[in-house]
């Protein structure tokens, strides 16, 4: 049996993981979070909200996140050895091994689902299911969207606003971040629990601005352009697409994603915006215990 509990994980390359591991069972489940540059805390239910189906769930913080080791992302060396796609997705390998991992489900909201798509079709043999939570499987279709919400929810004069503040960078200014606030309420974080505010603010900032840019509704980071639409066909273990009703992420997106890898299953929650296992619980984990239970038993069908 697993050890129960946080474990810091020291990786070959010398940096630490916290890790956190809950719940008995044999089902196993490796929880990836988003950001990038975000933390593990909308997990920490999950094993509570699992147990009946006897899960164990571990979950960690990725390198440069909250409560692991943070490089110095002032050195460029530092910048090109960890801020890169293949670096964090053999990270997901090598907490797999250092956590004796096999046979397992991988779940990734946002980011982490792009890591939990590359790892599908780097390492699937060892995997038995997959979630993508609230991703899709190319950015570019994810920009079309949030700037289809900008053109929704604002006027012609408040977006003009917006885009003379993103070309002179000046994220930092009160009324563009006013406006960003309305979107997160919308389309983000719809419930905004108190369970999970923190007294500073836990994101790790060098790390999402590299990859995303500033804010939720722009992409101008390393992973515009990233696309694995030629790919998920390959995609072969059961998985999971689960979104929110009110996403920052299009739905005609997740639609298509469940038509072309063969064994995808499509599940949406009412009310739920990008963090929707947080917006609405009941239905997300009603989802997620279908899923499982599905696979377990051998009557998964897509």
């Amino acid at each position: 049996m697993m050890k129960q509990g946080t474990t810091i994980l020291t990786l070959d390359n010398g940096y630490h993981l916290w890790t956190h591991t809950e719940g008995q069972g044999k089902i196993k489940l490796l929880c990836l979070h988003g950001g990038p540059g975000g933390n593990h805390e909308y997990y920490e239910n999950f094993a509570t909200k699992l147990a009946d189906l006897g899960v164990q769930v571990s979950m960690y913080d990725q390198l440069g996140s909250w409560y692991s080791d943070q490089p110095d992302f002032s050195k460029q060396e530092n910048i090109d050895q960890f801020l890169n796609m293949d670096y964090f997705i053999d990270e997901v390998e090598e907490v797999r091994q250092k956590l004796g991992l096999d046979n397992f489900y991988l779940i990734g909201q946002s980011w982490g689902g792009i890591l939990t798509q590359e790892y599908a079709l780097k390492y699937p043999q060892h995997l038995k299911g997959i979630i993508i939570s609230s991703m899709t499987d190319n950015i570019d279709e994810y920009v079309a969207n949030i700037n289809a919400i900008r053109e929704k929810e604002f006027s012609a004069a408040e977006l003009e606003f917006m885009k003379k503040c993103e070309a002179k960078n000046d994220y930092a200014n009160e009324r563009y971040q006013k406006l960003i606030d309305l979107l997160n309420r919308g389309y983000v974080d719809r419930k905004q629990p108190p369970a999970i505010s923190h007294l500073t603010d836990t994101m790790a900032t060098p790390v999402y601005n590299y990859f995303q840019g500033d804010n939720e509704f722009v992409v101008t980071g390393k992973m515009k352009g990233w696309d694995r639409r030629q790919d998920i066909h390959k995609i072969n273990m059961p998985t999971l697409i689960t979104y929110g009703e009110h996403e920052t992420m299009p739905l005609a997106t997740a639609r298509r994603m469940a038509s072309v890898i063969p064994h995808a299953r499509l599940e949406t929650t009412p009310n739920g915006g990008h963090h929707h296992m947080i917006d609405n619980a009941p239905v997300y984990f009603a989802h997620l215990k279908k899923f499982l239970t599905d696979v377990e038993t051998g009557n998964f069908d897509a």
